[in-house]
């Protein structure tokens, strides 16, 4: 991005998951070229974009899907890159020894160039979602990476909750903190409690995105497997909190303006990082404090 350039266009494909892998790529490739014929320099797919959410079950033979990195889904990402000009966030099920696997999302620049690597740091362990059978928690710590139309950060599904790796992403240098997803609710949830739950998932990342100024881009997939419906609802959220553009419960590419000016007009108006107790913030490395 030259100095002159301050609004990139970005894309979040929300898509439902196929049967094998070979056809979630082919979909999300298909999608990947509409964007960028459209106009979207920084493409993000979502959470596991080249399975379906397998952690709804605890199945050995799941492990088979795993891939390594650098890998097949590195290597074809990292040519459509180059050739599209775009950078791709492609998260998907890492392989990184004999027996050690992560959720991980990796970077890729205009160039094709791999920038790096972010592994998903909190790891749920709930019904339907037994991440913990699969997953080791991520070693990479929390991070941005400088591309060619910004510098942007990326947080997976279950670390969306959390202030404190929003903060830290934030901190290292982020314009904007993508979260690739894959949230839902379950057949038996009433329509009141499936509304609660949106709410709240809308709500504490846009808090994230007020909290910090900087821009939030949440992806999540859509269709049903097994129990759980998910809800799609991707959406990208200004500094200050205001939802741009909206997604529904269906297939979907969802585009987006951010102007990275905005994040420090955002930051002169409320101080937040100015204003931080960084002298009295030590507890927070506590599990729980003691009453």
């Amino acid at each position: 991005m030259t100095p002159a350039q301050t609004t990139v266009k970005i894309a979040l494909l929300q898509l439902a998951g196929e049967e094998t892998p070979e056809a979630n790529r082919k979909k999300s490739i298909a999608k990947i070229r509409e964007a960028a014929k459209n106009g979207a320099k920084i493409i993000c797919l979502q959470e596991l974009f080249t399975t379906t959410y397998f952690p709804y079950t605890e199945d050995h033979q799941h492990f088979a899907l795993a891939e390594s990195i650098p890998g097949p889904t590195t290597e074809e990402m990292s040519r459509l890159a180059k050739e599209l000009k775009v950078v791709l966030i492609a998260p998907f099920f890492e392989k990184r020894a004999q027996g050690v696997f992560h959720n991980s999302a990796v970077v890729i620049d205009s160039d094709g160039k791999l920038l790096g690597t972010y592994r998903k740091m909190h790891i749920p362990d709930d019904p339907c979602f037994y991440e913990k059978f699969y997953f080791a928690p991520g070693d990479l710590g929390f991070k941005s990476f400088k591309t060619a139309y910004g510098t942007i950060g990326v947080l997976i599904c279950w670390d969306q909750w959390y202030p404190e790796a929003a903060r830290l992403t934030a901190l290292s240098g982020a314009q904007i903190i993508f979260y690739p997803t894959a949230i839902g609710y379950f057949d038996e949830d009433a329509n009141d409690v499936q509304k609660e739950l949106e709410d709240a998932w809308e709500t504490i990342q846009r808090s994230h995105a007020i909290a910090n100024g900087v821009f939030v881009a949440s992806v999540n997939r859509v269709g049903k497997e097994g129990k759980t419906n998910f809800w799609g609802r991707s959406f990208v959220s200004s500094p200050f909190g205001k939802v741009l553009v909206k997604a529904d419960d269906k297939e979907k590419i969802l585009y987006a303006e951010c102007d990275l000016n905005e994040i420090e007009t955002t930051r002169q108006l409320w101080p937040f990082f100015r204003d931080r107790r960084i002298d009295a913030y030590q507890d927070i490395l506590l599990r729980h404090k003691n009453q």
